[in-house]
């Protein structure tokens, strides 16, 4: 992990605080990879939204940073954000798209001020949650689910939905369908499992893939680059 990059544990409750120096986010200056999540993100006089990835998202004039994050766990960002997570997909939007420009440009020059941006940030997602609506548990129990290794339909039974009614829920909650989230978070198990030190063959078996190189065409088909390539960034 490169060192211009720190991430910490957020008070709101399964999110990550982040910050970089330069573009992306873990693993130097190189792509951002999906991950189920979506960002509330600052650089200097501007908010933003990442919405959900499906490809890796690589950062163009602009976006160079210094950045920081507050990155919320998969399905959270609709309520905080009010707004369907497919409207976002693989989009950085402004967040005065999303709500009014007063309020966003005050919120912008609050957090350009403050002596610890990523901190005002916090204190910005952790003021929207307060006033957001519930979370739906069924949409913490698919993530659960599939986290988990279940298939989409062993996801479904459990949740007590039919498959079409997972597939219109994921797209709100997640910004995707449940095998494409599925996919994400599975892909995201590997990346783990290698960085810790497993082989590649274990890796693949352990995080659920049919051998090791069905691990490999899948992780290029979702990051754009070699298992061996991530792992070396």
């Amino acid at each position: 992990m490169s060192p211009e990059y720190t991430e910490r544990a957020s008070r709101l409750p399964g999110a990550v605080v982040w910050t970089k120096q330069a573009a992306g986010r873990p693993g130097g200056g190189g792509p951002v990879l999906p991950d189920g999540c979506m960002d509330l993100l600052w650089t200097a006089g501007r908010l933003l939204v990442a919405g959900p990835d499906t490809r890796a998202f690589r950062p163009g004039p602009g976006l160079g940073g210094p950045w920081a994050g507050v990155r919320l766990r998969p399905g959270f960002a609709p309520a905080l954000l009010g707004v369907p997570a497919d409207e976002l997909r693989d989009r950085r939007v402004d967040l005065a798209d999303l709500r009014p420009g007063a309020e966003v440009r005050r919120l912008t020059e609050r957090i350009d001020a403050a002596p610890d941006r990523a901190a005002a940030l916090e204190d910005l997602a952790l003021h929207l949650a307060a006033a957001a609506r519930p979370e739906d548990p069924q949409v913490r129990a698919v993530v659960a689910a599939l986290t988990a290794g279940r298939s989409v339909a062993e996801t479904a039974e459990a949740v007590g939905l039919g498959a079409r009614q997972l597939h219109r829920r994921s797209l709100a909650a997640f910004g995707y369908g449940p095998k494409t989230l599925a996919r994400i978070l599975r892909m995201q198990r590997a990346l783990a499992l290698a960085r810790s030190g497993v082989p590649l063959a274990e890796t693949a078996a352990r995080a659920g893939y049919a051998d090791q190189a069905h691990l490999a065409r899948d992780v290029r088909e979702l990051a754009g680059a070699p298992v061996t390539v991530l792992l070396d960034s």
